[in-house]
């Protein structure tokens, strides 16, 4: 497993130095954003030689770049701004191959129509879920022409809001390009924590064979979301259940300010430990047939 971090995390005024300081924190890993250039998330256009030097620039610091963020409204109540997100999902598909990564993440989304995170009582509808379908599958046209995976993450307050969802989702769709996203703390709601065994363990029975990428960030009853080491969720628990579905790719810190990146790089180092040993020149765990050890025990039955 290899441990990283959302690349915005960093603000510096070049994207060199934004992944140096990536590396300083001895991470191995990035999930890219295209804001680190300068752009927007998902820009009109992307030069090719601005997408050469973002490989060149993650190849000089030693980093992997995991996957690229492509999230927009995919149910936006707007259809004229869901074709758009789809337009410029497409090129940011196309310059993936010179990025260095095909992996692009993306919010299933909303009916809010200003924040693609804020829940909205009409999620549920069957027409949203008519919307998402139709959004999914250009998608995947996209995906398919480019040779990319889109990750897909259950989220409570997008409309893919359970692991259940998600299932439905890929079953739905059935593409081998379609895979998910996983965030622990984005599958509980206000007040849900206490039942974090049975929720964790539904999620990845239906959802664990299909994760390209996992998520660390935290959370507490309330609902909300602090950085990894700083909130309620089991990790003990969590990362476990990584592990017992083999889980051997990126994890990837997010949802926290820069000043608590070295708190949570050291939570995790911990809760990882076992008998591994992590190595700052490479960013990844060496010398144990687990790539997180040992599990430890959790405090709940």
């Amino acid at each position: 497993m290899q441990l990283g971090i959302f690349a915005k995390t960093f603000t510096r005024p070049s994207l060199g130095e934004t992944l140096d300081a990536v590396r300083a924190h001895g991470l191995g890993c990035v999930q890219f954003n295209m804001s680190c250039t300068g752009l927007p998330p998902l820009p009109e256009t992307i030069p090719s030689e601005l997408a050469d030097s973002v490989m060149e620039e993650t190849n000089r610091c030693g980093l992997e770049m995991s996957a690229v963020s492509g999230t927009f409204n995919m149910i936006h109540p707007d259809t004229e701004k869901r074709r758009e997100g789809l337009r410029r999902l497409g090129v940011l598909a196309g310059a993936c191959g010179r990025l260095g990564t095909s992996v692009i993440t993306l919010c299933t989304g909303t009916r809010d129509p200003e924040d693609m995170w804020q829940h909205h009582p009409h999620n549920g509808t069957p027409g949203a879920w008519r919307d998402l379908l139709a959004s999914v599958e250009r998608a995947l046209e996209v995906a398919e022409k480019h040779g990319v995976t889109l990750a897909l993450e259950p989220e409570v307050n997008n409309v893919v809001a359970s692991a259940e969802k998600g299932r439905r989702l890929m079953d739905e769709m059935r593409s081998p390009r379609l895979k998910v996203v996983m965030d622990a703390a984005n599958l509980f709601r206000q007040g849900e924590l206490p039942r974090s065994g049975e929720v964790l363990q539904e999620a990845f029975e239906l959802l664990g064979e299909d994760i390209v990428i996992a998520h660390a960030k935290d959370v507490k009853n309330t609902g909300e979301v602090f950085a990894a080491g700083r909130g309620e969720l089991d990790y003990n628990r969590y990362l476990e259940n990584l592990r017992e579905v083999e889980y051997e790719g990126p994890l990837i810190l997010h949802g926290l300010e820069e000043s608590e990146v070295e708190g949570s790089v050291a939570f995790l180092l911990g809760k990882l430990g076992g008998n591994t040993a992590y190595s700052e020149h490479q960013g990844s765990w060496v010398g144990s047939s687990s790539p997180l050890g040992p599990p430890e025990a959790s405090d709940e039955e």
